[in-house]
C-alpha cells in the first residue's frame, strides 16, 4: 500500500481505496500523471482485413447511359449501356445490349460520349455482308415506288454479291479497305464483272451511311488493278458504215448510228439526258472526265436522237436481243480480223471517224471523254462552247 494525492482536492489517500474520502473523487482515475503505464496486453483476436476501397467515378449524365464493371477475370470488364428508352408494362426497364466492353472505365465513358453524339441503331451494331445485302436489295428493288429497275440490273447485282462469298458472314462494322481490295484483286473474272463488284460495293456503304450502320465509306478507296478489255476493239469500216446507213429504216440500226456518230460507251444511254432544244447528249460513266459531259447531237442521227427514250433502255438486253442479231442479219457481225463487233466498237468507230476527218484533238478529248492527263495546258486553260464542239463534230460525213 502506498499514499497518493487526489487529483481533485489534493488530499491524500490509500491506492487502494475506491474513492477520496474528501471528495468522493475515484482513485483508479487519480494515478499520478508522471507514472509509466505497464506493457499492454497482448491483443488477442487478430486484426480484421478492412475491404479495399471501391473506385468512385463521377456521375453520368442523365439520359446519358450507364457503365458496369462485370464480374469474373475479364481484359474487358467494363460494359457501356446506352440510355434506357423502353419500358415493359409493369415499368421495369426493358434491357438493352451493350454498345461494346472496354479494359477501363475511361474507354466506355468515350464509347458511350460518342454514342450520344452520334447514336445508331444496335440491332444493326452486329449486321453481317450478306444481311445488309438483302435489307440493300429489298429497299432498290422491291420497295422502290419511284424507280423500277430492270431484272437485268437485279440479275447483275446478285451476281457481284456471289462473287463476295468471302465476305457474306463477316461483320460489316468489321470490314476495312483490305477485305474489299482483296475481293476485288482475287475475283478471275473479266473487268466488266469486276465493276459490277466495286459498284455493289459503292450502293450498299451508301445504304448504310444512309441508315446510320456505318459512318466510314471503305468502297471510295477500292481499285480495278487490271486493264480495262472493254475498251479493246476494231471500228466499223467504211463499207460496213454504208450498209448501216442503206439498211436506216431500221430501229435498230438508228440506234446503232447513235452510238457511232456520238461515241457514248452503251451503258451511258441507259441514264443520258438529251436537250431537243439546244440539240446535245448529257452523260456518260466510268471516268471523270467521261460523265457529265455534253456531246452535240451529229445532225445526221438527230432524228433517231429524238425517238430515243433512255427509260425504256437497257444496255444488256439490246446488245443480247437486238445488236448482234441485227449485224447477222445484214452480214456485217464479223471485224476483219475475224472478232465479233462488240457495241464498244461503235466508239471506236466514232474514234477513227474524228481522225479521219481531221477533228482537233482537244475537240475528240473532250467529245469522248478522255482523261488529258498531265497535259496542264490541256487539261487547265483548254476550253470549248457547245457551238464549237457542234462545229468539230459536224466535219464527220455519211
Amino acid at each position: 500500500m502506498s499514499l497518493i494525492t487526489c487529483i481533485e482536492c489534493s488530499h491524500v489517500v490509500s491506492d487502494k481505496a475506491a474513492s477520496c474520502p474528501n471528495c468522493g473523487c475515484p482513485v483508479n482515475f487519480s494515478l499520478d500523471a508522471t507514472a509509466v503505464p505497464g506493457p499492454a496486453a497482448p491483443d488477442t483476436e487478430p486484426k480484421k482485413r478492412r475491404p479495399a476501397k471501391r473506385r468512385k467515378y463521377k456521375k453520368l449524365p442523365n439520359g446519358f447511359g450507364s457503365i458496369k464493371k462485370l464480374s469474373g477475370n475479364r481484359s474487358r470488364p467494363f460494359a457501356a449501356y446506352p440510355p434506357t428508352r423502353e419500358f415493359n408494362l409493369n415499368g421495369s426497364p426493358v434491357t438493352q445490349p451493350a454498345i461494346g466492353y472496354y479494359e477501363d472505365w475511361h474507354k466506355a465513358f468515350d464509347a458511350l460520349r460518342e454514342y450520344s453524339a452520334n447514336p445508331y441503331d444496335l440491332a444493326h451494331e452486329n449486321i453481317t455482308f450478306s444481311e445488309l445485302f438483302d435489307l440493300y436489295f429489298k429497299a432498290k428493288y422491291i420497295d422502290n415506288k419511284k424507280k423500277k429497275f430492270s431484272k437485268a440490273s437485279a440479275a447483275s447485282t446478285k451476281v457481284a454479291f456471289k462473287n463476295c462469298s468471302a465476305l457474306h458472314s463477316r461483320k460489316f462494322k468489321d470490314l476495312r479497305k483490305y477485305d474489299l481490295q482483296n475481293i476485288v484483286d482475287s475475283c478471275p473474272l473479266k473487268h466488266s464483272s469486276l465493276e459490277l463488284i466495286v459498284t455493289l460495293f459503292k450502293q450498299m456503304y451508301k445504304f448504310a451511311k444512309e441508315n446510320d450502320i456505318t459512318d466510314k465509306d471503305y468502297s471510295e478507296f477500292v481499285r480495278i488493278n487490271i486493264p480495262d478489255d472493254d475498251e479493246i476493239g476494231e471500228p466499223f469500216t467504211q463499207e460496213e458504215l454504208s450498209i448501216l446507213w442503206n439498211n436506216n429504216q431500221d430501229k435498230t440500226v438508228q440506234f446503232i448510228l447513235v452510238m457511232v456518230y456520238s461515241g457514248f460507251r452503251i451503258k451511258a444511254f441507259e441514264t443520258i439526258e438529251i436537250n431537243k432544244n439546244e440539240q446535245y447528249f448529257k452523260g456518260g460513266v466510268k471516268t471523270k472526265a467521261g460523265k457529265n459531259r455534253i456531246v452535240p447531237i451529229h445532225s445526221s442521227i438527230f432524228s433517231y436522237a429524238l425517238a430515243f427514250q433512255p427509260l425504256n433502255f437497257n444496255a444488256s438486253t439490246f446488245r443480247e436481243k437486238s445488236f448482234y442479231p441485227a449485224l447477222q442479219q445484214l452480214g456485217i457481225d464479223k471485224t476483219i480480223s475475224g472478232k465479233r463487233h462488240t457495241p464498244h466498237d461503235c466508239r471506236h468507230t466514232f474514234s477513227w471517224l474524228c481522225d479521219k476527218y481531221k477533228i482537233d484533238e482537244l475537240s475528240k478529248h473532250l467529245l469522248m471523254g478522255h482523261s488529258l492527263g498531265g497535259d496542264v495546258e490541256k487539261s487547265v486553260y483548254g476550253h470549248r462552247t457547245i457551238e464549237e464542239l457542234r462545229t468539230e463534230i459536224n466535219k464527220i460525213k455519211i
